[in-house]
């Protein structure tokens, strides 16, 4: 066995169309702009503070003041000690972005396909069928960055798994290391989580396989590599993953210390998500269609304005002046009428890939077809949470971990996998000349009944099947009329009839051409290659809809997403250290943190504690949260909608001595405690900390004094003057795990106070008091990673030896 170039110019081929079809159509960025996500601009604004930091000093702080009263970075993009495998990462993603992740899907699915043992030109129009998936481009034009990281290293690590499956054991092994690696490094533990699902459907088809083989031997010593492959690929980024699951137990998805809600009721303990929160965005049952059909709900929320559409006339017809027409337009996001609240684009797989997709399940045969197709169902099934409750239910209820992931919908990635992998192999079956021609027939009829019929019936019955009522129409009628919403009914009725009638054509097409092939009018590779075009030329169309060269603007302005307002910069002018509550923003935007530190922010697994302090004080109109966190600066707006600026003169301060301690026995006391207290002369602590209380009153001296003199967000220092010990409570978020605190260099300790924040006590005299956030997980995580990495280049080395032994032998043989 030898290589040659010949053998593999076909690849380098296709990896330089990946190459350029990235580039074209993300074209912008050949020119230097930079796509706008909105996602990513939340994200900017939670970063900036560390970012700036970081280019300041060069070193990683680990932690952030700017949201939510203080956090760690460790989901906003911490940079570890020996994250090798982040380098690897990095240097395969070489494109500008969004290039490069269209790019990784197309390279990533192109292996898989190879692994299948395809040739390059089927494996190539996977490629384009997978990475030019709607739901694929329309997260990157959303910012979902690390989603679409993590699904695009999906297939890769499904190479290595089979790989191993088929006996390549240290190939197998080392690509499942190494992909098992970047998927955990791309750090979106929802989209790895459904990886494993879908590996545990290809297990179970596996181990029924083997058993039916009488290959259980061979089963489980596959088995047992890939587990030691998935250990070593969490060692190498056992840091982050350390650090994470740290985090976790602090943020929402954690379990809370509660056991009552802010109305008295008993607190479901669910030890995750709440059904409804992790249900809120349903896949409806028959908006499966739109995997097929892209307009059949109305596509999304914000479709492109059309100058012709019913809507456009009737706003014309009401005297609205024409250049305010397609503004408005915009602002309604009408055209959407499914079970979701709204989405940015339908989850369209390509008419002619659910085609090849249906024409697959007749003519693939034995264990791959029965992952793919189980694995799509089992996605499709758990979408459409709250609409299939009793399914979902089960999951959430009893299956480890599924409850601490919200938005059901997503799980469909496994679809947008199996979809496009059984769908060429459907083409390359029936272009085979060992498949009988009988065979070939009957299956095309069959799947052309399916989905030609199917289409027909939409495009004929539609009024009789589809109402096309949103969930809000009442609401529109009630305040602009009936006529309002007949005219945006009509569009989607339009916009149905328009996709479906495009669908039934491509579906006719693709149906017309394999016919042609196996009456032998055509050739396989102008099957494959017109195929090709019509796969790129209806997703691209679709895609194109959501995600266009209209996202694109200069590198500075995405670089810099928010401008300081006249409000942010009278705020700006105090430079002593204080919060910002911006209550438009309020806990839920990253704008705030941009330029202040904010007890907002924007992430899907914010603080519990301080969630639970709005909750239960807040959102009821009590500003005791602000006042214990320091927010000197409210940012409101006046009756006209002008921003201003209100000073919170209640606001503790960032430390302060009390008189007396209020010691209760649990959370809910606690937390409850806190309603009407007077926190400047008062703290509220929990038995479980009393002993670290001398006693619990602390007459006050007018000479004693605790003030703040330094800060930095991983540093904060002290000066403390007090005539005898006093207890000491810092308007700092209570995290344990990291922040150590020094009273003149020596180490001390510190507890929880007013539920959310840090206390101690503080000697008589005059002290230096330093907080240092030193998180032992970082270290500890980083020797872990480097020991992993070292191992893993390791074994890639004896892989390469080994290999490179093996083919001498057979030389000399």
């Amino acid at each position: 066995m030898t290589f040659s170039f010949k053998k593999i110019a076909p690849h380098l081929v296709v990896v330089l169309i990946f190459i350029i079809t990235a580039l074209l159509y993300f074209s912008p960025v050949l020119s230097g702009k930079k796509m706008f996500q909105s996602d990513i601009q939340q994200y900017r604004g939670m970063a900036k503070e560390q970012m700036d930091f970081r280019a300041a000093t060069g070193e990683e702080p680990y932690w952030t003041d700017a949201a939510f009263g203080g956090m760690p970075t460790y989901q906003l993009g911490a940079k570890y000690p020996y994250n090798w495998i982040k380098s690897l990462d990095l240097s395969i993603r070489f494109l500008p972005r969004p290039a490069d992740y269209l790019f990784l899907y197309f390279i990533g699915f192109y292996v898989l396909l190879l692994v299948l043992k395809l040739d390059w030109k089927y494996a190539g129009l996977g490629a384009l069928a997978f990475g030019f998936s709607s739901y694929l481009i329309i997260i990157l034009g959303v910012g979902h960055n690390a989603k679409a990281h993590a699904i695009a290293y999906m297939p890769l690590v499904l190479s290595g798994i089979l790989l191993t499956f088929r006996k390549k054991y240290i190939w197998g092994f080392i690509l499942t290391t190494v992909a098992m690696a970047l998927e955990i490094v791309a750090n979106h533990v929802q989209m790895t989580y459904y990886l494993m699902l879908l590996v545990l459907v290809l297990g179970v088809a596996y181990l029924i396989d083997a058993f039916r083989k009488n290959e259980l031997p061979h089963f489980f010593k596959s088995v047992g590599i890939l587990v030691l492959a998935v250990v070593l690929a969490i060692g190498t980024n056992a840091a982050s993953l350390m650090a994470t699951s740290e985090y976790s137990a602090f943020s929402t998805r954690g379990k809370s210390d509660l056991t009552i809600n802010p109305d008295g009721t008993p607190k479901t303990d669910v030890g995750g998500l709440d059904k409804e929160y992790i249900n809120q965005y349903s896949y409806g049952i028959s908006e499966t269609l739109d995997l097929f059909i892209a307009g059949l709900y109305g596509g999304s929320n914000s479709e492109p304005y059309d100058k012709d559409s019913a809507f456009t006339q009737f706003l014309l017809q009401q005297g609205v002046p024409p250049p305010q027409v397609e503004s408005i337009f915009g602002q309604f996001g009408l055209y959407y009428w499914g079970s979701q609240p709204g989405v940015s684009g339908p989850a369209y797989l390509g008419a002619v890939v659910v085609f090849l997709f249906v024409l697959g399940i007749f003519m693939v045969k034995g264990r791959l077809k029965w992952w793919l197709l189980g694995g799509t169902i089992l996605s499709l099934l758990l979408s459409f949470g709250s609409n299939l409750s009793w399914f979902t239910d089960l999951w959430i209820d009893y299956f480890p971990l599924y409850n601490k992931f919200r938005a059901v919908t997503s799980i469909q990635v496994i679809a947008e996998i199996c979809v496009p992998v059984l769908a060429v192999f459907g083409l390359y079956k029936i272009l085979q000349k060992t498949e009988a021609k009988e065979d070939k027939l009957k299956a095309l009829k069959w799947t052309t009944g399916i989905t030609g019929g199917l289409s027909l019936i939409i495009l004929l019955f539609n009024g009789s099947l589809f109402s096309f009522a949103g969930g809000n129409d009442a609401y529109y009628i009630q305040n602009f009329g009936m006529d309002f919403i007949s005219a945006v009914k009509e569009d989607r009725k339009s916009l149905l009839v328009n996709d479906t009638l495009k669908t039934l054509i491509l579906v006719l097409i693709a149906a017309g051409l394999i016919c042609f092939y196996i009456k032998q009018k055509v050739s396989e590779i102008q099957v494959i290659l017109v195929m090709a075009i019509l796969i790129v030329f209806d997703l691209v169309q679709v895609d194109r809809r959501y995600v266009n060269t209209e996202n694109f603007m200069a590198a500075r302005l995405v670089e810099q997403p928010f401008q300081a307002s006249e409000a942010d910069k009278q705020i700006l002018q105090d430079t002593s250290r204080y919060r910002v509550f911006e209550q438009r923003i309020g806990l839920n935007g990253a704008r705030t943190s941009y330029f202040h530190n904010s007890i907002g922010g924007y992430h899907g697994a914010k603080p519990a504690r301080l969630q639970e302090l709005a909750e239960f004080y807040l959102y009821q109109g009590n500003i005791q949260p602000l006042n214990l966190l320091n927010v000197k600066y409210i940012i409101s707006q006046d009756e006209e909608g002008a921003e201003q600026v209100q000073q919170n003169p209640q606001a503790n301060g960032n430390v302060w001595f009390v008189q007396n301690v209020k010691v209760v026995p649990d959370a809910d006391a606690e937390i409850l405690a806190l309603d009407s207290l007077n926190t400047l002369q008062t703290a509220v602590i929990q038995e479980r900390f009393a002993n670290d209380l001398p006693r619990n009153i602390f007459p006050q001296d007018s000479t004693d004094n605790i003030s703040l003199v330094e800060h930095q967000p991983n540093y904060l220092k002290y000066q403390s003057s007090a005539q005898e010990a006093k207890l000491a409570v810092f308007s700092e978020v209570y995290y344990p795990d990291g922040w150590n605190v020094y009273i003149d260099g020596k180490p001390s300790t510190y507890f929880k106070a007013d539920y959310i924040l840090r206390a101690m006590m503080v000697p008589e005299g005059e002290h230096t008091i330093e907080f240092k956030f030193e998180p032992q997980v970082v270290k500890t995580g980083s020797t872990i990673s480097l020991a992993s990495n070292i191992l893993l280049i390791l074994i890639i080395f004896g892989g390469v030896f080994f290999t490179y032994r093996k083919l001498n032998s057979a030389k000399t043989e």
